[in-house]
């Protein structure tokens, strides 16, 4: 059984005891961190090799930001998405582990869309299904794990009335994803827990957290090879209701070992 979670961080080092905290209870066998907000150079390694993971950090100084960790050895790193070499922003991570090839992602926000960050996630998205199309052509297994800044049905956002102008759920940003699952991809929470309402961040502001006013914007998306070996997908919330926490919590699913 392979366990791999995502979790958009909002600062790795901010969160440190948090981080360190999940990865040893939580036990997974890959986590993808995003808006890890740090350069390689600065980010808490030591403390994270010391609990038996390797790393591949694509940094960016106080912004954005992808790491995979692994307790196996990651392999064929790939550190920025193909279609744009003038993209400066960090935000994508491949590698292959435990035999699979799994991606860290933090797609763009795209607020506000009347600017040009919500053009960018749309073309970003669109390289996105560029990539994922060739990953299937491989046929290996595929994570695609992360903060996808989608919302991506009503029943994951609550007062999903309220969202239909924001660039998370405008209906060309959810069209966008879906041509991406469209290709092939499963996105494992969906699949073993149809029409629950569940979310993955909440914001800091207001009661939002208490209330439970979320959103399930961070996503696990698995190629036919990865799916047929689901067993479990889960969000865990706990990590979400500690002090200094991210306003993201992570999410998990496990695959059973290739045979």
């Amino acid at each position: 059984m392979v366990k791999i979670a995502t979790w958009n961080v909002n600062s790795v080092r901010a969160r440190l005891g948090n981080v360190l905290d999940w990865l040893e209870t939580a036990k997974p066998d890959v986590l993808l961190l995003q808006e890890i907000k740090t350069v390689e150079e600065t980010f808490p390694a030591m403390e994270i090799k010391a609990l038996g993971y390797e790393l591949l950090v694509v940094g960016q100084k106080s912004y954005n930001g992808v790491a995979i960790l692994s307790r196996a050895p990651i392999l064929d790193p790939l550190t920025r998405l193909p279609g744009d070499e003038g993209d400066p922003q960090a935000r994508y991570a491949e590698a292959t582990t435990f035999g699979l090839r799994a991606a860290s992602i933090y797609l763009p926000n795209g607020n506000p869309v009347e600017s040009g960050k919500y053009p960018y996630k749309l073309a970003w998205m669109a390289r996105l299904r560029d990539h994922a199309r060739g990953l299937l052509d491989s046929e290996q297994p595929v994570v695609l794990g992360g903060d996808y800044n989608v919302i991506p049905a009503p029943e994951d956002v609550y007062e999903p009335a309220r969202w239909t102008k924001d660039a998370l759920y405008k209906i060309e940003t959810r069209q966008a994803f879906r041509t991406i699952l469209n290709l092939g991809y499963t996105e494992a929470f969906r699949a073993l827990h149809p029409g629950q309402h569940a979310y993955t961040y909440w914001d800091y502001q207001g009661i939002a957290w208490s209330a439970d006013r979320g959103l399930r914007i961070d996503h696990l998306l698995l190629s036919p090879q990865a799916a047929d070996r689901l067993t479990g997908c889960e969000i865990d919330r706990k990590p979400r209701g500690k002090e200094k926490a991210s306003d993201h919590t992570p999410i998990w699913c496990e695959l059973e070992a290739a045979a």
